[in-house]
């Protein structure tokens, strides 16, 4: 390496290490911003058909906003004002509180006031939120302007998306073929993450709600989010959501409804994994629960929140490439260019 060379690489990593300091701040934001585009981008390709890309992309944004960012917001107020009355409005008598105390005295000899602690608890989060109403409004403004960033990245990732992977193909150094084989790959491991395990956990979830709906489970839409969330990590999932429920109407003096709530969800909601993740996931990449395990838990430790998506799908590309590198290693050791 010369002189030359060396200094135009080190200007490269500045710049590179620059730049990640740029992005860092949003990168939730930018990660949120590629998923979208990756999943609009078929749309984006047939109505370039019709109309100028521009235009395509800018009718995509509003989709996205009216379909998937407006929506959530509903939801998340919704979320938010159950999860406030929960904190705030907590009556021993609607909770029934006093059949748990009773219970646990009467079975285990165990002496609690539920009613005192959650008292006090909610007290002390109050105070606490209080107290963080400028953190509040900090958070509030960063996310604010970065939904108008991400907004404003997906139009052009949309617009722009068959320029930037011709960029990236002219600048990898690999043959034609070794990059379509491994675009394939990459592209099958997101279809997999998205629609095998974001979309089963979404239906399961929702899936249960209903149950906790049908049985009169208190601030049912609450948990139903929550168990949207935790669907997302396979084996364990909703359970951790629905199970509580049916013991919860089972000391509340409610057997039956807690048995038909666990049979429900043993059956209906089981099946619904046991059915739908194979149809779906077979059709793009299997990845192993063990692979969406780990890529969720440590994608969130990675990326926040969008490591829930991208957690696995880093995972299941590693493998991806894996595969392909196996596969064109040793004609591209020996020097073999493909078309």
């Amino acid at each position: 390496m010369n002189r030359s060379t060396g200094t135009l690489l080190a200007l490269v990593a500045i710049l590179a290490y620059l730049s990640w300091q740029l992005v860092t701040p949003f990168l939730g934001f930018i990660l949120g911003a590629i998923l979208v585009a990756f999943v609009l981008y078929p749309l984006q390709r047939r109505l370039e058909g019709t109309v100028s890309p521009g235009i395509a992309a800018f009718l995509l944004v509003l989709l996205a906003v009216v379909g998937l960012l407006l929506p959530f917001a509903i939801v998340a107020v919704v979320v938010a004002g159950e999860a406030a009355s929960i904190l705030q409005n907590v009556d021993p008598a609607n909770l029934g509180i006093d059949e748990i105390e009773g219970y646990l005295q009467e079975q285990l000899g165990i002496e609690v006031d539920v009613a005192g602690t959650l008292s006090d608890s909610t007290e002390q989060i109050g105070s606490i939120l209080v107290e963080q109403t400028r953190t509040w409004f900090d958070v509030l403004t960063h996310t604010m302007i970065g939904l108008g960033l991400a907004l404003f990245l997906l139009y052009y990732l949309l617009k722009n998306g068959d320029s930037l992977v011709a960029w990236l193909r002219q600048r990898t150094p690999l043959p034609d073929d070794v990059q379509d084989d491994l675009y394939t790959q990459l592209e099958n491991v997101m279809w997999a993450v998205l629609a095998g395990h974001v979309l089963i956990a979404i239906v399961q979830g929702i899936i249960a709600g209903l149950g906790l709906f049908a049985t009169g489970i208190p601030n049912a839409t609450f948990w139903t989010f929550v168990m949207i969330i935790f669907a997302l990590v396979p084996l364990i999932g909703a359970f951790l959501v629905w199970g509580p429920a049916v013991g919860y109407l089972f000391v509340t003096g409610e057997p039956i409804l807690a048995v038909a709530l666990a049979v429900y969800c043993l059956v209906i909601v089981s099946v619904s994994d046991d059915y739908l993740r194979p149809i779906v996931v077979d059709r793009y990449a299997q990845l192993s629960p063990a692979v969406i395990i780990l890529g969720v838990l440590g994608g969130i430790y990675a990326f926040g929140v969008m490591g829930l998506f991208y957690g696995p799908v880093v995972l299941g590309a590693l493998l991806a490439v894996v595969d392909v590198a196996d596969e064109h290693y040793e004609r591209l050791a020996n020097g073999a260019e493909g078309t």
